[in-house]
């Protein structure tokens, strides 16, 4: 038998077997039922449902407050060169004694007076009672601070100091201050010290270092209260016709100013879309859609992780602790909430909410749930756990869990946005036509306008080194 034979053959067979008309020719008369575009990394983005909007119709928003003594108090940043580590010079302003310093080469040579030393877990640092003589800058690891607490434990865990953290600034100033805790390493790490003879060596030879140093002692005789803030005098408690303090309440006189934000794109369509596929669904609307949702996307990103106004980076470095051993237990949560009033939400990577959920089964507890807008959300103490995948996760292994109270009115973290803008097409974010192109594109510039501000600073607290590795069993 002939191939063609053999071939005419086998098509008779199917032609016999087959008794319908089959569905891949049927789909080419029938109209299919569809979908919209769909799209992966649409989030709930609880921050943006959550946070209360303030409108800045001049395009900046200006934070006033009260004059303020606190100085410094950020972390150092470092350099390593195998196992040799060092401070990076300009970063020794975040000490309170030399905020504001611009000479580099003194901070250079101030660098260059610091010792490295490694630790190992359980090694006492400091002890209590002993005269502070040396500056210490955490380079690696963690340490506690251990003193004796209110019922007289003798070993509470009064404060935990981690990467770029600093203590003994007393030893800088002279005198012959002691010791007030303890300081224990709690992991293996390495710090740097500066002895306070070194010190004392070159505050000597620098005319300007005495000055600051000066200037420093004359701020901190400045009456404050315990806020580091300028104090307002008031009689309380007295009889008969005492004569009254006057006062006055002072501000700074550089307050901060939040300029808004952008997040551009130009959104393309051809024509021939446009004029030809049109229906069902209106192809500009559709990628119109998906482009804003890609927007909102960004701007929870930058208002988190934008190095200028994110939340991150500008939570204050009183309000940021570290967990006691690794994982978020609910006694690092319930300190984070402890350190301001009117807590409204937490929100923590997935992550993070599930290591919290893990320490918490391992101790039998079971936290409630509240209802959010018609969603059950975890919660602690009754404040709610927003999940938000925009929290970065440090090497795989440590992220952040941040807690906020919000709001104008209570002095809180809020949003910023202007709303009536020109081609509005949500609040605070415009679509304008731009016009077609010789390749006959079409084009819109989508823009959103945003920012956040951190009204004072305990509305804003984190909690650092979340461990969210699965520990193994």
């Amino acid at each position: 038998m002939s191939v063609d034979a053999g071939i005419d053959a086998t098509s008779d067979n199917a032609a016999a077997q087959q008794s319908a008309l089959n569905t891949a020719a049927a789909k080419n008369l029938a109209t299919t039922t569809k979908t919209p575009p769909q799209m992966q990394g649409i989030t709930s983005r609880w921050l943006l449902r959550m946070l209360p909007w303030v409108e800045v119709s001049g395009g900046t928003y200006r934070v006033n407050r009260r004059l303020s003594y606190a100085a410094g108090r950020g972390r150092l940043s470092f350099a390593q060169t195998g196992a040799e580590t060092r401070i990076v010079p300009p970063s020794l302003v975040e000490l309170p004694l030399l905020r504001g310093l611009d000479d580099g080469a003194l901070l250079g040579e101030l660098a260059s007076r610091f010792a490295q030393r490694d630790f190992q877990p359980g090694e006492v640092i400091a002890e209590y009672g002993e005269v502070v003589d040396h500056l210490m800058v955490i380079a690696h690891g963690k340490v506690n601070k251990i003193g004796t607490g209110k019922f007289g434990d003798s070993h509470a865990v009064l404060g935990v100091l981690a990467n770029g953290d600093h203590f003994g600034d007393e030893a800088l100033l002279g005198g012959d201050a002691l010791w007030e805790w303890t300081v224990k390493a709690a992991t293996a790490g390495t710090l740097l010290s500066l002895p306070r003879q070194a010190f004392t060596d070159l505050l000597g030879r620098s005319p300007e270092l005495r000055s600051r140093l000066e200037a420093f002692t004359a701020a901190g005789a400045a009456a404050q209260d315990s806020h580091g803030q300028a104090a307002i005098e008031l009689a309380a408690g007295h009889d008969g016709e005492p004569e009254l303090p006057g006062t006055f309440v002072d501000y700074e006189l550089a307050p901060r100013e939040y300029d808004l934000s952008v997040a551009q794109t130009v959104l393309q369509v051809h024509t021939r879309v446009a004029d030809l596929y049109n229906q069902p669904m209106n192809q500009i609307e559709q990628q119109l859609k998906l482009t804003v949702e890609a927007l909102r996307e960004r701007q929870e990103y930058e208002m988190i992780n934008n190095p200028e106004f994110g939340l991150l980076h500008n939570a204050d470095y009183d309000q940021r602790i570290h967990t006691h051993g690794g994982p978020p237990t609910p006694d690092d949560m319930d300190e984070l909430l402890a350190r301001r009033r009117g807590n409204k939400f937490f929100l923590a990577h997935p992550r993070a909410i599930a290591a919290f959920g893990r320490e918490c089964n391992r101790r039998g507890l079971y936290p409630e749930s509240v209802d959010v807008a018609g969603d059950r959300i975890p919660s602690w103490r009754g404040v709610p756990i927003f999940p938000c995948n925009k929290i970065p996760v440090n090497g795989g292994h440590t992220s952040s869990i941040l807690v906020m109270r919000t709001g104008e009115n209570d002095q809180g973290v809020v949003g910023l946005h202007q709303t009536g803008l020109p081609d509005e097409y949500e609040p605070s974010l415009s679509v304008r036509f731009m016009g077609i192109n010789e390749r006959a594109v079409i084009q819109y510039l989508v823009s959103a306008y945003y920012s956040c501000a951190v009204l004072v600073p305990d509305a804003l607290g984190v909690l650092e080194n979340v461990e969210v590795a699965r520990p193994r069993d």
